[in-house]
């Protein structure tokens, strides 16, 4: 009983040590992700995290269906592929109608998952609407007109659109498995704000694109300050809101005394939802016939800002698959929503790995079925 009694006392010791040390966000960590048996962030992680709700409004719209929906049976190879790596959503949207759908390990169309990285599309686009309704001068605008942290040195040259192109020059390590590392501690730390200001700008910015977080966590901050408005409100308003969301989604914020949304990730809805705001950009800014958002802000997002980095522009992914471009939205554990505007055609895989290919076994699949779809 004395020994038990001396081994749980220095359990409680170290555990007081390291919630008071630097990395003391390792705490919650171990109790919402490992303590639940994951090694990193997950799907429903949404569900032990605070929210905040991203209000969808009074006029709701569903996809159509294709004639052919649901008609044109996925591969048995690509089935096998979604349950090895564990999809729980597979949808394909041609010519502006739902095709196919099929979800997986109790998932249904209602289902919210993670977006992760996929928010940076969405903070991203705040940006460009920010600029548009005045509340932010231009992607030339300065940093440090927000936050003096940024203001001497190199860090005085670092501007809006440099975080919005991955080009900041920023001191950040992106690691998503190890639990000591600043983009861990983003996860799980209960102040946002004091975190990304304690960071300094250690290379020249806006020379070239490196992918990191505590860009998008900055230009969402800055978008915040900038409009007076927390990132799930101005989101709603000027997106969810227009482009006629089914559901409301949820954003997880760092607390409920900040209340500051993690911006580079956590944005939970659903399949058919995350594809409407793709289908924004194909439509180059367009919802039934009202501009969301300027078409110049949209071509330039989807255009590589670097001739050296082809793969990315502002908030978006770019690719060039079956001879030709298109653009996705790219999200931890293989989340997409991949757009060919010349196709007309939308991609929406969720789920739980990501796979060695990446998003291309969603993107062939696709392919192949609207191949199909031409023959019938």
């Amino acid at each position: 009983m004395k020994s038990a009694l001396i081994s749980f006392s220095v359990i409680v010791t170290i555990i007081i040590l390291l919630y008071l040390s630097p990395i003391g966000y390792v705490i919650p960590g171990v109790f919402k992700i490992y303590g639940t048996g994951h090694t990193t962030a997950f799907l429903d992680d949404y569900k032990i995290f605070d929210n905040l709700i991203v209000e969808n409004g009074s006029i709701k719209t569903k996809w159509n269906h294709h004639n052919l929906y649901n008609q044109i049976p996925l591969s048995k190879e690509f089935d096998s592929i979604n349950k090895k790596y564990k999809t729980v959503a597979y949808l394909i949207f041609h010519k502006d109608s739902l095709l196919h759908e099929s979800y997986y390990l109790g998932h249904n169309s209602k289902s919210k998952s993670n977006s992760f990285s996929m928010a940076k599309s969405m903070v991203t686009a705040m940006l460009g609407k920010a600029i548009e309704q005045g509340y932010i001068s231009s992607l030339d605008q300065k940093v440090s007109d927000f936050y003096d942290e940024f203001s001497q040195g190199v860090a005085s040259k670092l501007t809006v659109g440099d975080l919005a192109s991955m080009s900041s020059g920023l001191d950040w390590t992106e690691k998503y498995y190890s639990p000591v590392n600043i983009t861990t501690e983003s996860y799980f730390t209960k102040d946002l704000e004091k975190l990304l200001l304690s960071r300094k700008i250690t290379g020249q910015p806006g020379k070239s694109f490196k992918y990191l977080s505590g860009n998008t966590q900055l230009l969402g901050m800055i978008i915040r300050k900038a409009t007076g408005k927390s990132l799930s409100d101005y989101f709603s308003k000027n997106f969810w809101i227009p482009i006629e969301a089914e559901e409301e989604a949820l954003w997880q914020i760092d607390g409920i005394k900040n209340k500051m949304e993690k911006a580079f990730c956590c944005f939970a809805s659903n399949a058919k939802d995350f594809a409407r705001f793709a289908k924004l950009f194909k439509n180059k800014g367009r919802w039934n016939g009202q501009e969301i958002i300027d078409s110049s802000f949209v071509n330039l997002s989807l255009n590589p800002r670097f001739e050296k980095s082809p793969n990315y522009g502002y908030g978006w992914w770019l690719l060039n698959r079956n001879n030709e471009k298109g653009f996705l939205m790219r999200g931890h554990l293989g989340q997409y929503v991949i757009v060919f505007p010349k196709s007309d055609l939308i991609i929406v895989r969720l789920g739980h790995k990501k796979g060695p290919k990446n998003e291309g076994y969603y993107i062939d699949e696709a392919f192949k079925m609207i191949s199909d779809v031409e023959e019938h």
